[in-house]
């Protein structure tokens, strides 16, 4: 979905229209700034569905959002528990925002089990809109209620809307040929077209999206629009929604451009894609699904027109080692996995390390260990990324802090591989991988100029006259060996992962040429030339919040509350994680306080901590979902008081 940002003109156009229905319309529209709403039902209801559609029409209009979708590991949880509880929360506005928002202001509840699920992250007086057709005995019991929530005063301090979504769906498609089973199935589309008429959210996309999404059952799709827009006429005939709300375009927090709401995971699909062509190589993705770094696989797998080639291998293993096999042939090789499928690649890893060929390994970071949160969020892979392989084996680590920003991670991981032949981590996680926002399509020329020199001929000549080619002669700038494609004449060479001789390639058991061997390849990353890290501190603050990756967006909304209550707080975050920017050490000690919220017990912290003998302090969380803003604001506020 992609949007055009309007000018003053058209907005002022738009801002009349607003006016003219509001006179002609018999209910009140009241103007907000911002809005929070959370879908959620069973994971059978459709609720993912029902967000990604409120999204992309959101987006369209313009405004500024985030978005948090949260839902079972299992495929089909038990129909009405809480384990089965499926939501997905969105964060619009008319103006720049960076989270899905701490509290909702609208619940939509399609059952039991996701009012009691949810309800206790509403603020009083949210607005609660509950499915009463599912609030039956049995429904009530099997979550705890020994009385309907609905009638026993609990939800006074809310504005409850009862509504029967269940028989108003069923009412409305009642001329179709369905059985009750399948209008029920609808049931997300009239409370998608109700919000939708709240919010005045556009129609069109959805009901395009409908006919194409059910092309080949075209009475299904028919079926669908009709309950959407039951529910939208629903919102306007009934008598328990006397107010719609209007959120105006964000058009002061966009640069005027194109832009298209979008996830961290399409985001950096498209940026490998990218990548590819500005190096001019083909891409390579060898790959094992695994939640929640899946969607790339599948996102690439439809862009064969651009060169790319993807291959889902039987395991981690395999996939890694096709992706560094199409590296040694010269491909831009990718592989893409998350905790579990990383502590299985980390042989190969090395391998790469030692061959020292380009590659990226994207990690997805979800809750662990072992198989743990399969669907949550966690950072906790950044010590694996670093050391997680035997002997000495550095890899360089970028982190993208949005999901737009995946797009530009992806372009720079891209960058380091293939300039210094080295694998790259790409730290992601579930967060930014499920979430979306607006990002601006960039225009061609703005992107990085990525193409490399492929070995050509021979490049050293030995004591007797004779021109050879030597793997490992290194660039003086880079470090870097050269990179020979397979069958090339005259560039014939070993690879393996015994340690090879400097500059012949042979292999060699030597302790001096292994000693040298293990320096170079750490100078080598030592050496990547990374911008420095820029500070946000308008006042001279004595305390730095510094933090990596999903973090930004709530420590960025946090430092923006305390600023506005009037405390002086800097900001840094990081986008290179090993190596580190080279004026981060000085940028640390111009501040009393270092604190360094992180989704994991302490890892940069103690990176920090050990590279540059700084008392940083950990805010840490590791219950599978984001930061809050307002649970962090305090937080940096203790710490400015300390």
């Amino acid at each position: 979905m992609t949007s055009q940002v309007s000018s003053p003109a058209e907005q002022a156009d738009g801002a009349v229209v607003g006016e003219q229905r509001r006179a002609a319309g018999t209910k009140d529209v009241r103007r907000l700034d911002r809005v929070i709403i959370r879908f959620a039902g069973d994971s059978g209801d459709g609720m993912q569905l029902t967000g990604d559609r409120f999204t992309s029409e959101t987006a369209s209009f313009g405004n500024d959002l985030s978005t948090l979708p949260n839902f079972p590991a299992e495929i089909r949880a038990p129909a009405g528990t809480l384990p089965g509880v499926s939501s997905f929360q969105l964060h619009f506005a008319d103006h720049d925002i960076l989270t899905p928002g701490d509290a909702p202001n609208v619940l939509v509840a399609m059952n039991p089990a996701a009012l009691k699920a949810n309800v206790g992250d509403l603020p009083r007086g949210a607005e609660i809109i509950v499915n009463t057709d599912e609030f039956t005995k049995r429904a009530m019991q099997k979550v705890g209620y020994d009385a309907s929530p609905l009638e026993d005063g609990s939800l006074d301090g809310y504005h409850l809307h009862p509504v029967p979504l269940t028989t108003l769906t069923v009412e409305a498609l009642k001329e179709f040929d369905l059985s009750r089973k399948e209008a029920e199935r609808s049931k997300n589309m009239f409370a998608l077209g109700l919000l939708s008429w709240m919010y005045h959210r556009p129609t069109e996309g959805t009901e395009k999206f409908l006919r194409t999404k059910f092309a080949r059952k075209p009475e299904i799709a028919a079926a669908n629009i009709a309950a959407f827009r039951a529910g939208w006429n629903f919102g306007e005939t009934t008598e328990d929604f006397a107010v719609s709300y209007e959120v105006a375009p964000a058009s002061k927090a966009f640069p005027v451009g194109t832009y298209r709401n979008i996830s961290g995971n399409l985001a950096l699909a498209y940026g490998l894609v990218a990548a590819s062509r500005q190096a001019d190589l083909p891409l390579f993705l060898g790959s094992y699904p695994i939640t929640p770094a899946s969607d790339i696989l599948h996102e690439l797998s439809k862009h064969k027109n651009f060169g790319v080639r993807t291959f889902q291998a039987e395991d981690e293993i395999a996939g890694i080692g096709a992706a560094l096999g199409a590296a040694f042939g010269g491909s831009l090789a990718v592989t893409t996995t998350s905790g579990p499928g990383v502590a299985l690649k980390s042989e190969t890893i090395g391998l790469a390390v030692s061959l020292e060929l380009p590659l990226v390994v994207v990690d997805i970071q979800r809750g662990g260990p072992s198989t743990g949160l399969p669907t949550k969020t966690e950072q906790a892979d950044l010590l694996q990324a670093m050391y997680g392989r035997n002997g000495e084996a550095p890899v360089p680590v970028v982190a993208p802090c949005t999901p737009a920003d995946c797009f530009d991670a992806a372009l720079e991981a891209t960058r380091i591989a293939l300039t210094y032949r080295t694998p790259v981590f790409l730290l992601s996680d579930g967060y930014l991988a499920n979430g979306s926002e607006p990002w601006r399509i960039p225009d061609l020329d703005e992107l990085p100029d990525l193409s490399v020199q492929f070995a050509q001929g021979p490049n050293h000549t030995t004591a007797d006259g004779t021109e050879v080619f030597w793997p490992y002669k290194r660039d003086p700038r880079t470090l870097a060996r050269p990179w020979a494609i397979p069958g090339t004449p005259g560039l014939e060479h070993r690879v393996g992962g015994i340690e090879k001789q400097d500059g012949t390639g042979n292999i060699s058991y030597d302790p001096a040429n292994h000693d040298f061997m293990v320096r170079t390849r750490q100078a080598k990353v030592d050496g990547i030339e990374v911008p420095d890290v820029e500070v946000d501190d308008p006042s001279g603050a004595r305390t730095l919040v510094l933090g990596w990756g999903s973090t930004y967006g709530p420590i960025t909304a946090a430092v923006r509350r305390l600023r506005a209550a009037g405390e002086s707080i800097a900001q840094a975050h990081l986008r290179h994680l090993n190596p580190f920017p080279k004026n981060l050490g000085a940028v640390l000690e111009r501040y009393d306080k270092v604190v360094i919220p992180e989704m994991n017990l302490g890892q940069l912290a103690t990176l920090v901590r050990a590279k540059y003998l700084v008392d940083a302090h950990s805010y840490n969380q590791v219950n599978g979902m984001p930061f809050k803003a307002e649970q962090l604001a305090a937080a940096l506020k203790e710490a400015i008081d300390g």
